[in-house]
């Protein structure tokens, strides 16, 4: 999601404008800007184009340019990531919070799942080349929400900042969830309280983490904020070479993996396609390559990686532990192994080091949209005071919905099948319905049909398991 978004093992560099400076112009994933702006342009070519001017010669007469898309400018993007640059940013991209939960989407699923977990990796891979194949078609196009401008205009750009939004707002209450569940695993026979808040040990904690981790969403510069997107890949890297160890270390693997579990399905195909989300930010691979006509190859290595890597983890993490396999693998390791506490501690710090980077394209967004008037402390101050609001706003709901399998699950159906499967095709039919083959178009939309089954499926399954964990809870109490 986000968080692999910004900058991960390499920088991805923003992008710089030749034209003059404009307080619309936003380097981030989303800009809302919608501005008209009045210019004494040069000639009448350059307008019908939708372009500043650069002639020499011309009318001079005023003319209305509507800006409110990032490539409505023509701009010059740093290219300087190699291949193996960009195979390693999107692997980090990929790589996060799902990888979790794959132990006990396969345990559940049964093993014939897996060939779900690999087709889906499949289309994944595909849905991102088409996202290329949209940015080549039109040199200034540079995020996700510029190809739904071109694909549908404004109405396209909408739809797609929403989903986006929605999803950054699901994973930061899966992330703090997570945080939740692993800091009462750390901490395991600590004693703590605060009766005058009524909080238990494990919300204590959160909250104190939350805060701990509050400051740097104060932070302006995202370059300064780069370090922690490296942090949390490296995390997600040492949590699988754990749970690997943890087999070393005495866990037997004498499990046997159901073979097919069908009903459980629907829930756990969200469970699966939110390990692959990302989407929303290739085209800034795409952009900061040196040879863009490489990236479906880029695509093909990291998915291919990402899916070995985690069809690996879910068969070891269902082996060593079968059936009382948890929906997050680290909280099924022996707690009194070394290896345990790190993979605890790892996935502690994951979600402390993403909500900076999550909160990003908001606090971009915010700070945009403020008159250009206004201080830069008081900027500061605004998009600060913003998302620490927003931030302990996601923290009550994860504290009153601790239920990360259900939350993930639901991310996963509700929102990322639309943004990885859904939208790319549909913006690939519209971009190039001039020129797709029938073929082509037969397979686009047999996978939009796809997209959509498994996403009612899967958000109904996973809406009904969490209002029964709700009712569930009510009735404990």
């Amino acid at each position: 999601m986000w968080s692999k978004k910004w900058k991960s093992v390499g920088k991805l560099d923003l992008p710089e404008s030749d034209c003059p400076p404009h307080r619309n112009q936003v380097p981030s994933e989303v800009n809302g800007g919608g501005k008209l702006t009045v210019q004494n342009v040069r000639c009448s070519g350059c307008v019908e184009e939708n372009k500043w001017c650069k002639c020499q010669n011309g009318d001079g007469e005023l003319k209305i340019i509507d800006q409110s898309t990032e490539a409505d400018h023509p701009v010059k993007m740093k290219a300087n990531s190699s291949f193996t640059h960009a195979v390693m940013n999107m692997i980090g991209m990929l790589i996060g919070l799902g990888q979790l939960s794959t132990p006990y989407a396969l345990e559940n699923g049964g093993w014939v799942s897996a060939f779900l977990l690999l087709g889906l990796g499949i289309v994944c891979a595909y849905s991102a080349h088409l996202l290329g194949r949209c940015l080549d078609k039109n040199p200034k196009l540079r995020s996700y929400t510029d190809i739904g401008y071109q694909a549908f205009g404004r109405k396209g750009k909408i739809i797609a900042a929403a989903f986006i939004y929605v999803e950054i707002f699901m994973a930061l209450v899966s992330y703090t969830i997570s945080l939740h569940d692993n800091l009462n695993r750390v901490f395991i026979g600590t004693k703590l309280s605060m009766s005058l808040l009524g909080l238990a040990k494990p919300q204590l904690l959160t909250v104190v983490a939350v805060l701990v981790a509050l400051p740097s969403l104060w932070l302006r510069d995202l370059s300064s904020i780069s370090f922690l997107s490296i942090g949390g890949i490296l995390m997600s890297m040492l949590i699988f070479v754990t749970v690997a160890s943890s087999a070393i270390c005495g866990v037997k693997a004498t499990h046997n993996i159901p073979i097919l579990q069908i009903q459980k399905i629907p829930h756990i195909s969200g469970l699966y396609i939110f390990s692959y989300t990302g989407h929303i930010v290739f085209p800034n691979i795409h952009k900061a390559m040196k040879d863009p006509s490489k990236f479906t190859k880029v695509a093909i290595v990291s998915f291919t990686t990402v899916t070995a890597l985690y069809t690996a983890l879910a068969f070891m993490g269902a082996k060593l532990y079968g059936p009382a396999v948890n929906s997050q693998i680290t909280l099924s390791m022996p707690p009194h192994l070394l290896v345990t506490k790190l993979a605890l501690w790892a996935t502690v710090l994951t979600p402390m080091t993403k909500y900076a980077l999550e909160f990003a394209p908001f606090a971009i967004q915010l700070e945009h949209s403020l008159p250009p008037s206004m201080g830069s402390r008081t900027k500061t101050l605004i998009r600060g005071s913003v998302g620490s609001i927003l931030l302990l706003f996601v923290l009550a709901l994860a504290l009153t919905v601790p239920y990360f399998q259900h939350v993930l699950g639901l991310t996963g159906s509700l929102v990322s099948v639309t943004i990885c499967m859904i939208l790319p095709c549909t913006f690939y039919i519209k971009i190039f319905r001039r020129e797709v083959s029938k073929s082509l178009l037969i397979l686009n939309l047999g996978l939009i049909i796809l997209g959509y089954l498994l996403g009612v499926v899967g958000t109904v399954s996973s809406s009904k398991a969490l209002i029964k964990a709700l009712k569930a809870a009510a009735h404990n109490t």
